[in-house]
């Protein structure tokens, strides 16, 4: 993640002392903790068509649409949600929780396949989702297929027909919450959701209320808040960030919360960033690079602090924001199996090209990677790391880490004052001639010549040195005499060099705005064996 300061904010500044004892309790005890000290009439939640939800309303609404959506299922049942970020998404999350479901997020972009297998993964019998958001993203095919595995339930159609015993408890539970529902255990799943898939096929993670509520605690101990920030927040709930620290976080920190159905509307983002004065932007290097060059200088004067995750923040984009918008970015790293933040820059301590320090409250150890001096593959141990993974071959079954200890598969270097530095994924490294090469490094190159371009590397089978690098980009012209070049006048290894360059006229990506590497290999493959005619 990354972020920075432009000017001194006006407010009361909200960062906090971190406290394990801060994660008791469920997430919705959490919210309604969150009423009562920012006020039930304060607006908190604003959604993707301009409509605004106070404290109480959410509160209210999240217990009515929850005594609708328990019938037919039990406590701790896993329960599928398909919904874009936005209100809806919201109180479902809540709704469920409140009555001790455990809100499963589906990937709408995954595909069909994934979907199923998602929720056969989670043991899901039922997902909510809505008639709007199918028809006007298209999804109509994704409802079938969902309909193959589980029962869909259209939070349209739930409103509808809302009896008055659901709109009296409702009422009820917004005055007596202790009358109407009983919380879980901190400890039990709040959320299931899953691996992107990048490199195989997704998992489920089983999240604790303890998980995510102390990463809330820790994000708000490492980054001030105040009570005038407004949190823009474009990233999807079924991505981790976007549902941490997208959602949850700005709703129990008392910071008001924009909501926008998708990140992949550059022009309609700014506009509204503009317009509803936000302070801080939730973004990736793909989707925020978007919205700088869509917007005007002046456009995103309110924001001070611009915050990415998910992937790396390339010296280009960098660059880009700092030109046109006086800015600096603030970059962070997480994983979905840490709820997810494990690690963020600070306004006060802000070093490009690393991640930040890690969270409060974490441990973490480096274990040698053959090839590979002065760095090691992180793994970390912590109160946010996830109860376990729910495998496909296992389904409903949560597998717990390890003593604790999750290996995040990232290489990383850890300098003396505790700043960490990605390398690169461990499974992102080639082996060409007994040589170690990162694939970051590769598309590194490849950014710095074609800045305006998506690159991704990607490694086949090579007969005599093990392993040959293949380029993949949308560049068009790009040549791998330019890549030698810059390697030679730039001390880089020629061995980072890809031996084949494949142009392509848009690369895959994820719903997250991570290269999806998966459908990128299958590219290669293609190209390299051709389908007869």
């Amino acid at each position: 993640m990354d972020s920075v300061a432009r000017t001194n904010p006006s407010g009361r500044p909200t960062r906090i002392r971190f406290d394990p004892e801060d994660a008791r309790g469920s997430i919705f005890q959490a919210l309604l903790k969150a009423r009562t000290e920012f006020g039930g009439g304060t607006p908190a939640l604003v959604d993707g068509d301009g409509r605004v939800l106070s404290y109480d309303e959410i509160v209210r609404a999240s217990f009515a649409l929850g005594h609708a959506l328990k019938r037919g299922t039990r406590r701790d049942e896993k329960v599928g949600v398909l919904l874009p970020t936005g209100l809806g998404a919201a109180l479902a999350f809540l709704a469920l929780g409140a009555y001790g479901r455990v809100p499963t997020m589906l990937n709408f972009t995954s595909g069909n396949t994934d979907l199923k297998s998602a929720i056969r993964t989670a043991e899901v019998k039922r997902v909510v989702t809505a008639h709007r958001f199918i028809e006007l993203g298209k999804l109509e095919d994704v409802a079938a297929a969902i309909g193959e595995v589980a029962e869909l339930v259209y939070l349209e159609d739930v409103r509808a027909k809302l009896s008055l015993s659901s709109k009296l408890t409702g009422l009820a539970g917004s005055l007596m919450p202790g009358l109407v529902s009983r919380p879980p255990s901190d400890l039990k799943p709040a959320a299931i959701l899953f691996t992107s898939g990048t490199e195989g096929q997704p998992k489920g993670v089983a999240l604790s209320h303890q998980n995510l509520l102390t990463n809330i605690a820790q994000v708000r101990a490492h980054i001030d808040l105040y009570d005038s920030d407004v949190l823009f927040n474009p990233l999807p709930v079924f991505h981790c960030f976007g549902l941490t620290v997208g959602m949850l976080l700005p709703l129990l920190a008392g910071v008001k919360v924009i909501c926008h159905p998708t990140p992949l509307q550059p022009r309609e983002i700014v506009r509204r960033i503009r317009e509803t004065g936000a302070t801080i932007l939730l973004s990736t290097d793909t989707f925020i690079t978007q919205y700088a060059r869509a917007g005007e200088p002046g456009d995103l004067d309110n924001l001070r602090l611009a915050v990415c995750g998910a992937e790396r923040v390339r010296d280009e984009t960098r660059t880009l924001f700092r030109r046109k918008y006086g800015m600096e970015i603030l970059e962070g790293y997480g994983v979905t199996e840490a709820s997810p933040v494990i690690a963020a820059n600070q306004i006060e301590a802000n070093h490009p090209g690393t991640v930040g320090r890690l969270m409060a409250g974490m441990q973490a150890r480096l274990d040698p990677v053959e090839g590979i001096p002065n760095a090691g593959l992180l793994v970390v141990k912590g109160p946010n790391v996830m109860l376990g993974y729910i495998r496909p071959d296992e389904p409903g079954c949560i597998v717990p880490p390890q003593d604790g200890w999750y290996d995040t598969g990232d290489v990383v270097s850890i300098d003396a004052e505790g700043f960490i530095a990605i390398r690169g994924r461990i499974k992102r490294f080639a082996k060409i001639g007994g040589e170690t090469v990162s694939l970051t490094v590769v598309e590194n190159i490849a950014a710095a010549l074609w800045p305006d371009n998506h690159h991704a590397a990607v490694t086949v089978p090579d007969r005599s040195k093990g392993e040959q690098i293949v380029l993949v980009t949308d560049a068009v012209g790009a040549r791998r005499l330019d890549l030698v070049a810059w390697a030679q006048n730039h001390g880089v290894s020629e061995l980072a060099v890809p031996r084949r360059i494949v142009v392509a006229e848009a690369l895959p990506v994820l719903g997250t705005g991570k290269t999806d590497y998966v459908t990128v290999q299958k590219l290669v493959a293609d190209e390299a064996n051709p389908a007869p005619l």
